[in-house]
């Protein structure tokens, strides 16, 4: 039998690209008759044999529900459950397992976060969120603003793409109760200098959210050395399975927070007369849990922890700088989001043509993008664009690709011409 709560951590000797890209089976495949460019990794990004086969044996070998089964696998399922919060509990560097919390993802991490925190908020309160927030890094917070009389205050960014720093310190204030920031734009590619911006909001007795989104794929976040209250991501960002996410907190704000739903495992003792809460985390892990995939996304941490991390870093900062070479080969493709401190994402447009135009013909060459608004509608306001097309890089990316993207960028562009 597999223990899936034991994992081989050697570090590969070197960052062979081609070795790792056998390990994800989904790149090996054709569309539309060329090999296939995937360059949508900011949306979702693939998975190794690692995770496949995590998940398989769990289904094969031990599937039960977790907690309380008095038969083999019930203990089973739940040491490879709860094995996986403690590697989610070592990748961030948390206290505790209690602080770890399994979500459907980030959106649902961040309303759990924003609902827990309203009894917190009164009318005229603030709540600091960016220009450059993913949807789910907003309306989380008007809904509950509208619910408390709280208001949603927007950071200023630049043209380059980089938070206004002014804007955020002339902005706090004795009524900002909540900062919700992004670690890296999904659309900019922009990495936030967080850790500054919590030791600010923390001589201030703010409470600090930190969507790790579009961070994690790309490094590994100490949330002790931040000092946020909260870190948010979603696993099928991070090479593992879709619906689950990840909730970190700090203990004792998520002992204060009421449960987010009502149900089985949340409880300590249901009467009629009184309900009592379960400790954490299952305070917050109301019902049959996503237990397969807590077990999968496990296994993309351990995959993750296989790798040399700084060798990692600088095979994807080799790709944008490739990719930033050749952005001139293309006549009228214009960058958005020029940050000195950025990830492997390309957000751009080309003079004279649709974003969606120019994803439908890269598709017919084999290679995906992603176009359209990418859930951050007040960002494409401020550049006064409807949307743009995005290229996003992973670690399995090649040099050979950034090219491959480019070529079949310049025919897209002569065909328009």
């Amino acid at each position: 039998m597999t223990d899936l709560s034991v994992v081989n951590t050697a570090k590969r000797p070197t960052f062979d690209v081609e070795a790792i890209r056998r390990d994800f089976p989904i790149l090996s495949q054709q569309v539309n008759g060329k090999p296939l460019v995937y360059l949508d990794n900011g949306a979702s990004a693939q998975k190794p044999e690692a995770v496949l086969n995590a998940m398989d044996r769990y289904y094969r070998e031990m599937h039960s529900n977790v907690h309380r089964g008095a038969h083999t696998l019930g203990d089973r399922a739940t040491a490879a459950f709860e094995g996986a919060r403690e590697t989610v509990r070592g990748f961030l560097n948390a206290e505790s397992t209690r602080e770890i919390i399994w979500t459907r993802g980030t959106t649902e991490a961040i309303n759990l976060v924003a609902n827990g925190l309203a009894p917190r908020l009164k009318a005229g309160d603030e709540i600091l969120v960016s220009y450059m927030e993913h949807h789910a890094n907003i309306v989380p917070w008007q809904m509950i603003a509208e619910r408390t009389g709280a208001k949603v205050v927007p950071i200023q960014v630049t043209p380059e793409g980089e938070l206004d720093l002014e804007s955020f310190t002339s902005l706090l204030n004795d009524r900002t109760r909540v900062l919700a920031i992004t670690h890296v734009s999904n659309v900019l590619g922009t990495v936030n200098p967080v850790a500054a911006l919590i030791e600010q909001a923390k001589t201030r007795g703010i409470i600090t959210l930190v969507d790790g989104a579009q961070a994690v794929p790309h490094y590994q976040p100490d949330v002790r050395a931040l000092g946020c209250d909260f870190y948010v991501f979603s696993s099928h960002k991070l090479f593992g399975p879709t619906g689950i996410g990840v909730l970190y907190g700090k203990a004792q704000l998520l002992e204060e927070m009421p449960p987010y739903q009502g149900g089985g495992e949340m409880i300590e003792r249901v009467s009629f007369e009184r309900t009592t809460w379960n400790t954490l985390p299952y305070k917050f892990e109301a019902g049959t849990p996503a237990i397969a995939e807590a077990v999968g996304l496990g296994a993309a941490i351990d995959y993750l922890n296989g790798l040399d991390r700084h060798a990692m870093e600088a095979a994807e900062s080799a790709l944008l700088k490739r990719a930033n070479q050749l952005v001139e080969t293309v006549p009228g493709m214009e960058i958005i989001g020029t940050a000195k401190q950025k990830v492997p994402v390309l957000s751009f447009k080309i003079a004279g043509l649709h974003p969606s135009d120019i994803g439908t013909l890269l598709d017919q060459q084999g290679i995906a993008i992603r176009t359209g608004h990418h859930c951050a509608m007040p960002l494409m306001d401020f550049y006064g664009v409807p949307g743009t097309a995005r290229a996003s890089f992973a670690f399995y990316n090649t040099l050979d690709e950034v090219d491959s993207f480019f070529t079949a960028l310049q025919k897209v562009q002569r065909l328009f011409a």
